[in-house]
């Protein structure tokens, strides 16, 4: 073979296997993968033939032509738009007919018959039309038995390319894989109120209840993410429900119109108003899936624990449920870190976003369609005091003592801030010049506990600063201001490392809700013990406020904000050891016991 043809079929063969590498990641249907087989096999023949010619530019076009079909191919053969299903096997079997107050459901049961599965429950109307930017309204009754087999669309909100969350799962959890059964993408919609529910699969009653709030940054996220599915706690005999809630500018849209058009003069908390509106239906309709209404434990991740947070001082919340569980964030600090502004900063953005649209008026962005005002969600993600969910900050309920939970399980990782800085890491160049824009004339201070002298330090150090401000802290704040009211309370620290994300932001949750794959070569036989350990410890705060039981070693309240619940390579009660740090915000934030 000449040197000249046997360039060709190396080229050829990388290119084909980069083309079909695309149609894999980008989810593309099997009829891309034949295509553009074909496609390759009708340029190989006709190049094997025009490299007998001497026109070079024959082969360039060639080459373009090729280019041009895979692109068509891509757009062609498209992933379809396709709902999660409750169960991944054929033909589930379905559950009893339950009865709740709109209607009758029926769900589906896992593969091994353990748990049952209700998805796709309507709480509230759809938030649509003339419902954009209203408090939710009681949904609907239906006619015969709701088949719950299918999750709901996800929320509004902006969405990736599929290959780009292809290349997340690989590069930022090494997790991904290979299947000719997910060559679809999940549907978006503003007509998302819906809850889902996983239980036992027995007829015992009087089961505790989570209900959990996802997390993204209040502007991304679905109640199906297999980390955090109800599965794991459904087998622990406790009965868990998520649900969807409006995002970024549908759900957190601060407008003084939409304020005088409210009996109650509230806007911009609609995703917080969605989970009361949730907690309601399940304070109303659990006991015929077999749950207590008395015994709720409401429980929340990032974004989600910042709106858990909110709730535990909302007196639109009080009496909803019992306790709470709150991972890797809350809004009780004096100024919290993310996920809440103020009532004026909001209507201030808003108005931003009516000039961004060209709108004079709310009635003319309610005309906007949704898939336009999805990219307002960079802006509108947070929480605010509204005078009707919150009327003051959650720090001021506290020291007021006014809050709705009776014991508290709440913690953070160690590495919370890896995520976020990835491409943002600090050097000796900058380390400097960061922690004097943030601490000001605190400074000083700063740079003595964390004298960086190295690259790797600047790094490190920022890292560990950066986690500490934005996430760690604010649960010190939140620790003993429980504590300040007699409220029972247990910390925890996440540092389990991994082959997937060990202790960055969320990577305690698949562990937690106790959702590790049995297949997994991600995690090993100690990864699968210490989840086992850490959902016993959460089963046994949702049945009765207090995670220690048989066999567990003793998780100790932390009544001097200093004691925490390591989950490790070596678990056990440790030390908090930030304080130093905390000492410096306390009084930049001015906190006081």
């Amino acid at each position: 073979m000449s040197t000249i043809k046997k360039g060709f079929c190396i080229s050829f063969g990388m290119v084909l296997l980069l083309m079909l590498a695309v149609i894999e990641l980008n989810k593309n249907t099997i009829v891309g993968w034949i295509l553009t087989i074909l496609a390759g096999g009708l340029f190989f023949f006709v190049n094997r033939i025009l490299l007998q010619s001497k026109k070079w530019w024959t082969r360039c076009l060639s080459w373009f032509g090729w280019l041009v079909v895979f692109a068509g191919v891509l757009v062609i053969t498209w992933p379809p738009v396709r709902a999660i299903k409750a169960v991944d096997y054929a033909n589930p079997e379905k559950t009893d007919i339950v009865h709740v107050q709109n209607g009758d459901v029926q769900g589906v049961v896992t593969e091994d018959g353990e748990v049952e599965i209700y998805a796709g429950i309507p709480y509230a109307k759809a938030p649509v039309g003339e419902l954009r930017w209203k408090e939710p309204q009681d949904p609907e009754e239906w006619d015969g038995v709701l088949l719950a087999d299918t999750f709901a669309p996800m929320s509004m909100q902006p969405t990736n390319l599929p290959i780009y969350d292809s290349l997340t799962q690989i590069i930022g959890f090494h997790d991904y894989h290979f299947s000719m059964k997910d060559n679809y993408v999940a549907p978006v919609s503003e007509d998302s109120l819906y809850l889902n529910i996983w239980k036992p699969a027995t007829d015992e009653t009087n089961l505790p209840v989570v209900v959990y709030v996802h997390g993204g940054s209040l502007q991304t996220g679905q109640p199906w993410y297999s980390d955090y599915s109800g599965q794991g706690l459904a087998r622990q005999d406790v009965i868990v429900v998520n649900m969807g809630y409006r995002l970024g500018v549908f759900g957190f849209l601060a407008d003084e119109e939409l304020a005088a058009e409210s009996e109650h003069g509230t806007t911009g908390n609609y995703g917080l108003l969605d989970q009361i509106k949730a907690l309601q239906w399940v304070n109303d309709n659990i006991e015929a899936f077999g749950g207590n209404p008395d015994n709720i434990t409401l429980a929340g991740e990032s974004a989600g624990a910042a709106s858990v947070s909110a709730l535990c001082v909302s007196p639109l919340a009080s009496g909803l449920f019992t306790r709470a569980v709150l991972e890797s964030s809350t809004v009780a600090s004096v100024n919290p870190p993310h996920s809440f502004r103020s009532y004026e900063d909001a209507l201030e953005s808003a108005n931003s976003v009516k000039e961004r649209f060209g709108c004079e008026n709310v009635e003319e962005l309610r005309d906007v369609s949704a898939e336009e005002l999805v990219v307002a969600a960079d802006t509108e993600h947070h929480i605010t005091i509204d005078g009707y969910v919150l009327e003051k900050t959650p720090y001021e309920y506290y020291k007021a003592g006014e809050h709705n939970e009776t014991a508290l399980m709440h913690g953070y990782n160690a590495s919370e801030a890896d995520s976020f800085l990835l491409f943002s890491n600090a050097n000796m160049k900058n380390f400097e010049e960061r922690v004097r824009d943030y601490f000001g004339e605190f400074a000083d201070e700063v740079l003595e506990i964390y004298p960086a002298s190295t690259n790797e330090e600047a790094k490190e150090y920022w890292r560990e600063i950066w986690g500490a401000v934005f996430f760690d802290y604010s649960h010190y704040c939140l620790n003993r201001l429980e504590v300040m009211n007699q409220v029972p309370v247990y910390e925890y620290q996440f540092t389990k490392t991994n082959g997937r994300i060990g202790p960055w932001h969320s990577g305690e949750m698949i562990y937690l809700y106790g959702n590790i794959p049995e297949k997994s070569k991600l995690f090993d036989d100690e990864d699968r013990a210490l989840s086992d350990m850490m959902i016993t410890y959460y089963a046994n705060f949702a049945k009765n406020g207090n995670p220690n039981g048989n066999g567990l070693m003793t998780w100790e309240e932390n009544l001097n904000s200093q004691d925490l619940m390591e989950f490790g390579e070596n678990s056990g009660m440790i030390s908090e050891k930030e304080h130093a740090l905390f000492a410096i915000l306390d009084r930049m934030q001015g906190f006081e016991e």
